[in-house]
């Protein structure tokens, strides 16, 4: 009854996390774009930074933007902040519920690193904070001022926390505490830069005084940031569909190309919705495409390793007795699961036959399974298991 709880919060948590998730991504998408279509025009007020003007469902909108602000405020001044502070706060429960509920079987690898689950689960807050606190450490310093020089330390900063996690936790416990470390950042700098600097300039400008312009240089720094962050952050939270990412032995490296990749691509975007020539941004899918050439040479599978003698299937129906249908059966003994992950039972031979190349991916080509390898399936096993796989 317990898993069967687990199982319903953790549906509609993902749930709510996508649904806010997708809010605050268009949100941000949709204000980049905004951002980048602002003209000096006939139209535009004195002390306006530009005019824009943009037709969507039917209709057209003019609209002005302030680099501090307007002359003067309405009283139905629109923020946009909740679909930021609800995506994190959703996404630490959806964390709670999903790894550190489980942390043995999803967090945990023994062969990586044998701890208890409270250790794990004290890293995971610790490393979260610690990531927030020093990125935005280097955003107020000196080196905030210097664009390409924050971006390429932000960078070693991400791809440092990826091989500190590839190397504490399981293969999808790291990649999806890299997509956490990054989306912590990103809502951080809504709740803790973004929002709060807008709201001294609101304040500002209702007692009377000129606002800081600073404050909005700062907070269209962190949302520019967000943007270019997003596309790496949305393929780390659905890598743990994809274990040629999360358990290659050097995923590492696979983030710092994920970040190559995703980077540069959203550049391109942003700057082709600026008016940008194509001659001038062509570099940006240039490079993108180099890292996705490096990612593809890089997950290639390996020739896995084969025993030499003919497997039994008596002797495949052992080895998934002891290390799969624990979970994959039609009735788990696993605490994590009510039902078989998926709807993979791997009971018969029939049901073997059927998922081989699901079980080749998961447990030949990598060793993504067992969850935490917590039945010690060893590298023999896995030669049977592709004997076998290879013969049927």
């Amino acid at each position: 009854m317990l898993a069967y709880a687990a199982d319903w919060l953790n549906i509609l948590t993902r749930w709510f996390h996508l649904v806010v998730g997708i809010g605050w991504i268009g949100t941000s998408f949709a204000f980049i774009a905004l951002d980048v279509s602002f003209r000096k025009r006939p139209e535009t007020p004195e002390t306006g930074l530009g005019t824009s003007w943009l037709v969507h469902g039917g209709g057209f909108y003019h609209v002005d933007k302030y680099m501090v602000a307007p002359p003067r405020l309405p009283e139905d001044l629109i923020w946009y902040k909740w679909d930021a502070y609800l995506t994190f706060v959703s996404g630490i429960v959806l964390m709670a519920v999903q790894y550190w509920w489980s942390a043995r079987a999803y967090l945990i690898d023994p062969k990586i690193v044998a701890m208890e689950p409270w250790m794990a689960i004290a890293i995971s807050i610790g490393s979260l904070t610690a990531g927030w606190l020093i990125y935005d450490a280097l955003c107020r310093s000196r080196l905030g001022e210097k664009t390409l020089a924050l971006a390429a330390v932000v960078f070693a900063l991400i791809v440092g926390a990826a091989w500190g996690y590839t190397h504490l936790y399981s293969g999808r416990g790291a990649f999806i505490h890299i997509g956490a470390f990054v989306g912590t950042i990103m809502a951080a700098n809504v709740f803790r830069v973004i929002i709060p600097n807008q709201k001294v300039m609101v304040a500002q400008l209702l007692a009377g005084e000129a606002p800081d312009a600073r404050l909005g240089v700062i907070a269209k720094q962190r949302s520019v940031h967000n943007t270019y962050l997003t596309l790496p952050v949305l393929l780390m939270m659905v890598s743990n569909h994809y274990p040629m990412l999360t358990n290659h032995p050097q995923s590492w490296l696979v983030v710092a190309l994920i970040l190559v990749i995703g980077g540069p691509i959203r550049h391109f975007i942003v700057r082709h919705e600026a008016g940008d020539s194509f001659a001038k941004i062509l570099w940006a899918p240039g490079v993108a495409a180099l890292g996705l050439v490096a990612a593809l040479i890089l997950t290639l599978p390996k020739t896995a390793a084969v025993s030499g003698a003919a497997v039994s299937d008596t002797e495949i129906l052992t080895l998934t007795a002891k290390h799969c249908t624990m979970c994959h059966s039609a009735k788990p003994r696993h605490e994590s699961f009510a039902e078989a992950p998926k709807g993979v039972t791997l009971e018969t031979i029939a049901d073997i036959t059927r998922y081989a190349p699901l079980i080749k991916a998961q447990a030949v080509d990598t060793d993504a399974m067992p969850l935490g390898n917590e039945t010690g399936f060893t590298a023999e096993d896995r030669a049977k298991l592709a004997a076998w796989i290879a013969a049927h």
